[in-house]
Formats: structure tokens, C-alpha cells, sequence
């Protein structure tokens, strides 16, 4: 979207300020229909940060994921979201979402095309 959905932005900030993690969201990308649930920043960071640092390979890159963006000042007014920061995400192929059990995904804002509120999934039925 050149002009991001201020709805989506809205609902970004909420999740931001609120803390909460429980909002799902599918959102259409260049190439991609990706599902999962929103994070906070800071969430998001630290359970990036954590799974590079569980890895032999990827330990150094955990640090650059230790210490999000620091907050708006008190008072300030924070800047609107410009990303998604999605937990438990899935790139829709077919009939069966990748990874099985979820990834992270940071999704630009400006990037999406269309979404829709909630998790989809396939089931065998």
C-alpha cells in the first residue's frame, strides 16, 4: 500500500500499547499470503533474540535483536507503526501453511495489499 490502511495501522498501535498478542491477522505481500498473530515490538525482539541465541550458528546476530527501539518519551506521542511484527506466522502455499509451526515475520505496513482480521488455516475436512 503507498498509502497504508490507517485501520491496519490502528489496529498495530493497539496491539503496541496494549501489550497483547492475541490478534490475528492475514495479510497479502508481493508473493506471499502470510497469517499469524500480531506482536509488540519488544515481544517480538526478545523471542527473535531468543531463538538466534539457542542456535550455534546464529548466537552473534541474537545481540543485535537484545535491545529493541526505545519507547516514546513520557508524554511524547509514539510514531504510528510502520512494520507488523507477526509470531506463529505462516506462509499460506497451497494446501498447508510454512513453516508447520510458525515463524517470525516483520511485515512493512506499506507493502500489504490486502488483510483481513484472523488465522487461516486449512483443515482435512
Amino acid at each position: 500500500m503507498s498509502n497504508p490502511d490507517g485501520l491496519l495501522v490502528d489496529i498495530a498501535a493497539m496491539v503496541e500499547s496494549e501489550h497483547s498478542n492475541q490478534m490475528s491477522v492475514t495479510v497479502v505481500v508481493p508473493g506471499a499470503v502470510i497469517t499469524g498473530r500480531l506482536a509488540p515490538v519488544a515481544l517480538w525482539w526478545e523471542r527473535v533474540a531468543d531463538v538466534l541465541q539457542s542456535s550455534d550458528h546464529l548466537k552473534p546476530f541474537a545481540a543485535l535483536f537484545a535491545t529493541p527501539p526505545p519507547p516514546p518519551p513520557p508524554g511524547g506521542s509514539p510514531e504510528p507503526p510502520t512494520h507488523l511484527h507477526l509470531h506463529r506466522a505462516r506462509i499460506l502455499q497451497g494446501d498447508f501453511g510454512l513453516p508447520h509451526t510458525g515463524g517470525m515475520y516483520r511485515i512493512a505496513i506499506a507493502d500489504i495489499s490486502a488483510w483481513s482480521v484472523g488465522d487461516l488455516s486449512y483443515s482435512d475436512a
